[in-house]
């Protein structure tokens, strides 16, 4: 697993503040499980691309269903908390657990990864240090490749924003993974409508 470290850029990022708190939180959640994690959504595209806006926190975690149970236990050391009633059976049956940080009241979506690309993602990541925080966080490539399947505006907006920030992406392990995704949610101009995004690299 990537374990090299950098420093961001802090005046470029300061959209991020006001999640130090449950992003240390989940930190420490991903020091519990070995690391098989990645921080994903608005405030990865806000470190590897523009800084933007974001309401709540994604990561990606490599556990179990069977460990469900002890990774909210482990969550609740950390000031984190189930956010609706059924957590478990909702996480098992979907995949994703709905999460809330305590202290600052931020959302935390911890998606359950299981499919091969998430396990390479997570086995690619790489540390940043972002105002005394570690952060793990996935290559600017994978993090194009997730947002290339979300697909929405705010999605497309980041891929160009990160392409931008990275000249030198690995274009071919991008359309790689995407035309597999097009293929398998038969969307087969998947590739096409992303490479457009793509065109500073």
């Amino acid at each position: 697993m990537g374990k090299n470290k950098r420093k961001s850029n802090q005046s470029e990022t300061k959209n991020i503040t006001p999640f130090l708190a449950p992003l240390q939180a989940v930190h420490n959640l991903l020091e519990k499980f070995n690391g098989q994690g990645v921080i994903i959504g608005g405030v990865a595209a806000s470190l590897l691309g523009t800084p933007r806006y974001t309401v709540d926190l994604d990561a990606v975690f490599l556990i179990n269903l069977e460990d469900i149970p002890k990774f909210i236990e482990e969550a609740a050391k950390q000031e984190i908390e189930p956010r609706i009633p059924d957590a478990v059976q909702f996480a098992r049956k979907n995949r994703v657990l709905l999460l809330r940080h305590i202290m600052s009241a931020i959302d935390i979506d911890i998606s359950l990864g299981v499919i091969p690309f998430e396990i390479e993602m997570v086995e690619r990541s790489h540390v940043i240090e972002f105002s005394g925080v570690e952060l793990r966080l996935p290559t600017p490539e994978d993090l194009i490749i997730m947002k290339a399947v979300a697909h929405r505006a705010k999605d497309l907006d980041d891929i160009q924003a990160v392409a931008n920030s990275h000249p030198n992406l690995d274009r071919e392990r991008i359309r790689y993974w995407v035309e597999q995704f097009g293929e398998a949610l038969d969307i087969p101009d998947l590739w096409d409508e992303t490479a457009k995004y793509l065109s500073s690299t």
